[in-house]
């Protein structure tokens, strides 16, 4: 029934324009609007996800989105000198700027305005 349906994620946030600074001028993503509702324009615009308003948001307690990158040392230098905090989970092994090389492949984690997960990860 949805074998050829384009599919789109979504996750919400409780301050769109928050949302807006950050994953448009913090991360870089083409971000646009409509009606109130942002369009992230991922993978070159292949792979929209869509991130909405809620104002009794609650942040998810997993990864909603995972950034592939070629070197995440460099991704995560770039990302501190923008202002953006990486997470240290304690019991997990990462070093002090919250990277995991323990495991295949190496991540590490942060959060939007939101308070949701994100995460850079070596591809």
């Amino acid at each position: 029934m949805f074998k050829d349906t384009k599919a789109f994620s979504g996750f919400a946030v409780p301050d769109t324009a928050a949302a807006r600074a950050f994953y448009g001028d913090v991360l870089g993503i083409e971000v646009t609007e409509a009606h109130g509702i942002l369009t992230l324009h991922l993978a070159g615009g292949t792979r929209d996800t869509i991130v909405y308003p809620k104002p009794d948001h609650e942040p998810a307690t997993y990864t909603i989105l995972n950034f592939e990158v070629d070197d995440v040392e460099s991704a995560v230098d770039e990302l501190l000198e923008r202002g953006v905090d990486f997470e240290i989970y304690e019991g997990v092994e990462q070093d002090e700027r919250g990277i995991v090389r323990d495991q295949d492949p190496p991540i590490a984690w942060f959060r939007d305005p939101a308070g949701n997960i994100l995460s850079v990860l070596q591809g």
